[in-house]
């Protein structure tokens, strides 16, 4: 064995797998149509039928408590989100750092389906959730948390004990966020921040400042650059968000430099050239991939920025922006199942301008107008 292979081996522990626990409930997986972008005048602007959620017009009437007339909001009353994961056309999970991981649906109060225990400090908690590949079959929910030792990915079912799958990731007094997402081809990828130290992101030695990809039991994936690491892609700082197309053609990962906001698309090796940087900072958060368009969800800036691809991947023009103070804050995403929209959670109760039903996790279109029009 290579050095390399044994220095990640004893960074990275991989318990062995569990049986699945049964669940009470199955949520919808089949994609259905999702809510039309919004056109002024449109007259099904407005709750759709079914249920699904749609677009709403800037006089729509303002939240009375946890009630919120926005035909867009799905869940509401939430603490402010930082993992989301779709489980069907209106529901999801939405998780915030104290690791309560609730299930929100259009209309009904949030559920609570787990408590995990986690380290807050720094920036740590609970900062990322991902469906298990074989979701339907095993019911199983991965999450990225920060323990009083480490930074570890866990994986648990309702209302039963969260397990270890990939833990020794490591852990400082900042740098502890990350964010988890499916490769669309039966792995997780795992965005790990340095933990505080800028050099470990470049050492391939370390699980910090990386992509990892590994299997359901936190075993490298088998068609890792090296087949004894988990190590995918390296030079992350402070990701903030993971997402990969429907086809599990490209993934991204979105990152908080000290000087700027980035995202890369993510491949083998070095992180050195991002797809797109933003000097100002707006605080990107989760990110959603279409077809033809990358959405990243903005905090600071209370947006969502539209990247439109080129057929080579390139980008046309520059970012388009929409939603701007709609809904404040936006954090956490996540594709939904048609991939015409994007589940986004809000982060209004830490320092934006919450209303009475904040914090939210809203459905809102994947704009295409751009990709087709070429709009800069």
């Amino acid at each position: 064995m290579s050095a390399l292979a044994l220095v990640a081996a004893s960074c990275a522990q991989f318990p062995d797998a569990r049986p699945a626990e049964s669940w009470q409930e199955k949520p919808r997986l089949t994609p259905e149509a999702g809510p039309k972008p919004h056109v002024e005048g449109d007259p099904e602007n407005g709750p759709r039928a079914g249920g699904q959620p749609g677009r709403t017009s800037a006089s729509v009437q303002p939240p009375q408590g946890c009630k919120d007339f926005d035909p867009a909001v799905i869940g509401t009353c939430l603490e402010p989100v930082t993992a989301v994961a779709t489980l069907g056309e209106t529901t999801a999970l939405a998780a915030d750092r104290s690791g309560r991981v609730v299930r929100v649906e259009k209309d009904r109060d949030p559920v609570e389906i787990a408590r995990i225990p986690v380290d807050m400090t720094g920036d740590g908690g609970l900062t990322g959730l991902a469906l298990s590949p074989n979701y339907a079959e095993d019911e199983l929910i991965y999450a990225y948390v920060t323990t009083a030792t480490d930074n570890r990915v866990v994986r648990f079912a309702r209302n039963d004990t969260a397990k270890p799958v990939l833990t020794g990731i490591p852990k400082g007094g900042s740098g502890n966020r990350g964010a988890l997402a499916s490769d669309r081809r039966g792995n997780l990828l795992v965005a790990t921040g340095d933990a505080g130290d800028a050099a470990a992101a470049g050492d391939p030695n370390s699980l910090a400042g990386k992509v990892l990809r590994v299997d359901t039991s936190g075993k490298p994936a088998k068609d890792n650059p090296n087949a004894n690491s988990p190590v995918l892609a390296s030079g992350l700082h402070a990701p903030a968000g993971l997402c990969t197309d429907r086809e599990g053609k490209a993934s991204w990962v979105t990152d908080r430099a000290q000087d700027r906001d980035l995202l890369f698309q993510v491949r083998p090796g070095k992180l050195a050239t991002p797809a797109w940087n933003w000097p100002d900072r707006p605080g990107v958060g989760g990110c959603a991939a279409g077809a033809g368009v990358i959405s990243v969800a903005m905090e600071r800036s209370a947006a969502l920025a539209n990247l439109f691809l080129n057929p080579d991947g390139t980008f046309k023009g520059k970012p388009q922006l929409t939603e701007q103070n709609r809904y404040g804050r936006l954090s956490a995403a996540d594709i939904a199942p048609d991939g015409t929209y994007a589940f986004f959670g809000t982060m209004n109760k830490a320092g934006g301008q919450p209303v009475s039903s904040d914090d939210r996790v809203v459905a809102i279109p994947i704009n295409k107008a751009g990709a087709a029009n070429g709009k800069d």
